[in-house]
């Protein structure tokens, strides 16, 4: 069985409103909703950077670079994640925006 594939319209309005910079400014919710995504993703960013600086200074003594490698490992799969906070929030406030738009219609 196939899934379902959004029609054109759909479309249109996926590509007009996601990685909209005004998504995020639109009410006092999106705005905080925007910025617990901001604080996740400096959170990760900065666990990831710091993850491969102390997996650098493991790598210079051969007794501790098993352990250097896994958080260059690790660190990779948190840059990884970075994008995936930034898709996720745009979801979320197309969704809301969604809602809202509901909501202005009733």
């Amino acid at each position: 069985m196939r899934s379902p594939q959004p029609d054109d319209e759909e479309m249109i309005h996926l590509r007009r409103h996601m990685f909209n910079p005004d998504n995020a400014l639109r009410s006092e919710a999106t705005q905080r909703l925007y910025a617990c995504y901001a604080v996740a993703y400096t959170v990760v960013d900065v666990l990831a950077a710091f993850l491969f600086i102390v997996g650098s200074i493991l790598f210079f003594r051969e007794s501790t670079t098993t352990t250097g490698t896994w958080l260059f490992l690790i660190g990779s799969i948190l840059f990884g994640v970075r994008p995936c906070i930034s898709l996720v929030r745009e979801w979320h406030l197309l969704r809301i925006r969604d809602y809202d738009d509901l909501a202005a219609e009733a």
